[in-house]
């Protein structure tokens, strides 16, 4: 098969498992929801948009680490790992189809997300929307490389944290920035780290995949 159709058919198969299983968009989406609402009754009045905007990417950046840590885990506990290293496919395409998936899973929760946000504080403008696109390509791709390296060891929980907050403070850094009105800079600054670190992950998922 082509790498288009070997993508296609993992993304596939990931994307019905989780309809089957509904375990990993229903945490996603309580998370995010109970977040923002927790958020909405913590906030004292009159903080203003930044604080309100920082806060919304606190809670879709840790609801996409929900989906992170859930990637590989049905591989992993079903055996099914040595089995998609050993299948007559580019490799890379494991890390683009599971990559696919998450930003699915999370473009879902943010589908209800951002009108949450909307309704509990000050609205959701076109900038803000464009940084929340451009970051999720860049969780979902670091993200799934970093969940194939940390799935083989005994506290993913918590390892996959330690390894990906670093990474995604860049990602914060953009986003707030190009939510809170200095958007054209910031959302440039977004689609360089999206182009640098998916690059690598693509280059660095084989070797990854083989010593997991």
């Amino acid at each position: 098969m082509s790498y288009v159709a070997d993508v296609r058919t993992l993304a596939r198969k990931d994307l019905l498992l989780e309809l089957r299983a509904k375990e990993t968009l229903p945490a996603m989406l309580l998370f995010v929801v109970t977040s923002l609402t927790i958020f909405h009754f913590a906030l004292p009045s009159g903080s203003g948009d930044v604080a309100a905007k920082g806060l919304l990417w606190v809670a879709l950046l840790f609801t996409a680490l929900l989906g992170l840590t859930r990637a590989f885990v049905a591989e992993r506990e079903q055996g099914l790992m040595d089995a998609l290293v050993l299948a007559p496919t580019d490799r890379s395409a494991i890390w683009m189809a599971k990559s696919i998936a998450v930003l699915a899973y999370l473009v879902a929760a943010e589908v209800v997300a951002l009108p949450a946000f909307a309704l509990f504080f000050s609205g959701v403008d076109r900038e803000t929307v464009l940084a929340v696109a451009l970051a999720d390509i860049g969780i979902c791709t670091v993200g799934t490389l970093l969940g194939a390296m940390a799935v083989a060891a005994r506290a993913r929980e918590l390892v996959l944290p330690l390894l990906f907050l670093p990474l995604a403070i860049p990602i914060v850094v953009g986003g707030v920035g190009a939510s809170v009105g200095e958007g054209s800079q910031f959302l440039l600054f977004l689609a360089l780290y999206d182009a640098i670190f998916a690059l690598v992950a693509w280059a660095s998922f084989e070797y990854v995949i083989v010593e997991t």
